[in-house]
């Protein structure tokens, strides 16, 4: 199972808004949100909620893929999050989501009995390549135990 398959099966808000999981890798993960109606605002675009919901999935995805075999030991959890909404978005948005930090140092603070802590930037385009939004989610692995 991919890790977007993952995400599809276990996180509901991710089938609800019917997210395509077009790359996960430890590098980059990139999630598009299609065009629905039923999830517009009162402009005729995606909602702010939606484009949220977007970026975020992208940012767990990446860390999934980066982290997933620290899974038995650590939990991964957002802190917080912050997103600007830059210019109208209309029709499909596809977010791009980059880790902030080496792989090797966030596991080396775990494998130092710390809680690290993390960012991942994302990029909300839409089809014509303009960003339309800018997010940053900082996340931890949360020892287990």
């Amino acid at each position: 199972m991919t890790v977007g398959e993952m995400l599809v099966a276990t996180v509901p808000m991710a089938r609800t808004l019917n997210l395509e999981f077009l790359e996960t890798t430890p590098e980059r993960a990139v999630v598009r949100l299609p065009d629905q109606a039923d999830y517009h605002n009162h402009v005729g675009g995606p909602h702010a909620g939606a484009m949220f919901t977007l970026a975020e999935s992208a940012s767990g995805a990446i860390v999934i893929a980066a982290f997933g075999d620290q899974m038995s030991r650590a939990v991964p959890l957002a802190v917080k999050a912050e997103i600007g909404y830059k210019k109208l978005a209309m029709g499909e948005v596809t977010a791009t989501a980059t880790l902030g930090r080496p792989i090797a140092d966030v596991v080396a603070e775990l494998d130092a009995g710390k809680r690290p802590e993390f960012p991942v930037a994302i990029e909300i385009t839409r089809a014509d390549g303009a960003v339309t939004g800018e997010m940053t989610v900082v996340w931890t692995l949360r020892p287990n135990g």
